[in-house]
């Protein structure tokens, strides 16, 4: 069994992806801060590169999942970010992680 760049990417993003998601779990990180959304978007693009390059047809339904996976987080980072900033402007402190 030949494993190419593409398979590693994908076995990292599900990685990266259930990772985040044992760790939200696990009350080590919280579902609104930064490294969740990160690792749910680097996870997902993994996923998509695999799916892209890898051998065959593309899985369309999992293609769109891994998109709108990657399209949530980048607006959960992006709002994440307006809102501490916010929060520093009013003297309040909010956790990044």
């Amino acid at each position: 069994m030949t494993f190419f760049w593409h398979d590693w990417v994908g076995y990292i993003g599900v990685f990266f992806v259930l990772l985040a998601y044992l760790l939200l779990q696990a009350h080590k990180i919280r579902g609104n801060g930064l490294t969740y959304q990160l690792l749910n978007v680097l996870g997902a693009i993994g996923v998509i590169l695999s799916l892209v390059f890898g051998l065959g047809p593309i899985n369309w339904p999992a293609f769109l999942m891994e998109l709108a996976w990657v399209i949530i987080g980048v607006f959960g980072i992006v709002h994440g970010t307006r809102l501490r900033q916010r929060a520093r402007e009013k003297g309040q402190n909010m956790p990044i992680w």
